[in-house]
C-alpha cells in the first residue's frame, strides 16, 4: 500500500509539473493542452510508452523533462519493478523455507483441529518434552491456523479429509496424529485417509457420540476417546464421589499433582510383581490385553510388558529405551 501511494504521488506530481508548463507542450491533435492531455502525457511518459503525439516544445518544458520528469520516471519504474521483484523473491524464499522444513520433518505429531480438544492434547504432549517444532496443526479456519502459528506451531490450512492437505502436513512421515475435529464423520474420514497414507502411524481420535467409536476403530484408529461420554461419567462421579473425581481430573492433567503414565518394564523390574515396583502400578499391558495390578497373570512382570503407573509430577521418570526396556 505504501508503494502504491508513492507511485500515485509520483504520477500526480508529474501531472502538476506538466500542467503548470502546459503552454510549452505541442499537441498534434488540436494544439491545445487540457488537464486530461497532461494526465495522458504523464501516464504514457512514466510508463515509457511514448506515443509521440504530445511532446515538449519549449526550452523550459524540455529542461523540466530532462531534469525532473526523467528522474520521476525512473523512480516510478523502480517502485513498480521493485514491488514485483520483492513479491517474486518472497514467494521463492517462502517456497524454499517450506521445502527445507518438509525435508527436515520426521517423526512429528500432527494435530487435526485447534479447538479446545486439540489445544489440550498439544499441551499434554508438550509437558512430556515434545518440542513445538515437532507439532503440525491442521485446521480449516484461517484464524485457528494463525493462532497456532502465534503459539509457535507449524500450521496447515485446509480440510484434513483431503489427502493433499495431510500430505502438506507430511503425515506420511509422521509418528502420530491426534484427530480432534468438531464432527464425528470428519474424524472417520481423516482416520481413513491418514491410515492409507501412513500404515504405521499411531492414530488417536476423538468422537462426540459413543455409537461412532466402533466405526472409528474399524477405520484404523488405535485409540478412540468419546468426549461426550467421558464428560458425562466425570459429572456422575463428581456427584457420587467429589474427591474421587478431583483425583481423577488431577491424574489426566499432566504436570500437576499426580500423573498417569504408561512406560515399559525396566530390566531391574523383570520377574518381579507389580507391587515391588518403585511406582504405583495400576495396570499391566501384556500384548493386547490390559491386566489389573492384582491379576494372577501379572504376578511376574516380563520385559515385553508395559506398565500404567501413577507418580508425582515433580518426580521425572527415566525415559526407557523402547528396544531393550532399559532406562537411558
Amino acid at each position: 500500500m505504501r508503494r502504491l501511494l508513492a507511485a500515485l504521488l509520483v504520477l500526480w506530481v508529474t501531472v502538476l509539473l506538466v500542467y503548470v508548463d502546459r503552454d510549452g507542450y505541442v499537441d498534434d491533435v488540436d494544439g491545445h493542452m487540457t488537464f486530461l492531455d497532461c494526465l495522458y502525457y504523464t501516464t504514457v511518459t512514466l510508463s515509457t510508452t511514448g506515443y509521440g503525439d504530445i511532446a515538449p516544445g519549449s526550452d523550459s518544458a524540455r529542461l523540466v523533462n530532462a531534469l525532473v520528469i526523467t528522474p520521476l520516471r525512473v523512480l516510478f519504474l523502480i517502485i513498480l519493478i521493485g514491488t514485483t521483484l520483492e513479491a517474486l523473491t518472497d514467494r521463492t524464499r517462502q517456497q524454499w523455507r517450506l521445502n527445507r522444513w518438509r525435508s527436515a520433518l520426521r517423526d512429528h505429531t500432527v494435530v487435526v483441529g485447534f479447538g479446545t480438544k486439540g489445544r489440550s492434547a498439544i499441551q499434554t504432549l508438550l509437558s512430556t518434552g515434545l518440542g513445538r517444532d515437532q507439532v503440525v496443526v491442521i485446521d480449516a479456519y484461517p484464524q485457528s491456523v494463525k493462532a497456532a502459528n502465534a503459539e509457535g506451531f507449524a500450521g496447515v490450512e485446509g480440510d484434513a479429509t483431503r489427502s493433499q492437505v495431510l500430505v502438506r502436513a507430511e503425515v506420511q512421515r509422521a509418528r502420530q496424529i491426534v484427530i480432534a475435529p468438531q464432527r464425528d464423520d470428519t474424524s472417520v474420514l481423516v482416520t481413513l485417509t491418514a491410515r492409507q497414507l501412513n500404515p504405521r502411524i499411531k492414530i488417536v481420535a476423538a468422537v462426540r457420540e459413543e455409537e461412532n467409536a466402533p466405526l472409528l476403530r474399524q477405520s484404523g484408529a488405535d485409540q478412540v476417546i468419546t468426549s461426550a461420554s467421558a464428560a458425562g461419567r466425570l459429572l456422575g462421579l463428581a456427584m457420587l464421589s467429589p474427591n474421587a473425581s478431583s483425583v481423577l481430573e488431577d491424574l489426566i492433567q499432566r504436570g500437576t499433582g499426580l500423573d498417569l503414565k504408561e512406560r515399559p518394564v525396566t530390566k531391574a523390574e523383570a520377574g518381579r510383581s507389580p507391587r515391588e515396583c518403585d511406582d504405583l502400578v495400576v495396570s499391566v499391558v501384556r500384548g493386547h490385553r490390559i491386566l489389573a495390578y492384582d491379576d494372577p497373570e501379572a504376578a511376574s512382570l516380563a520385559l515385553t510388558d508395559r506398565l500404567v503407573v501413577i507418580h508425582r509430577a515433580s518426580r521425572a521418570l527415566p525415559e526407557p529405551d523402547e528396544r531393550r526396556g532399559e532406562p537411558r
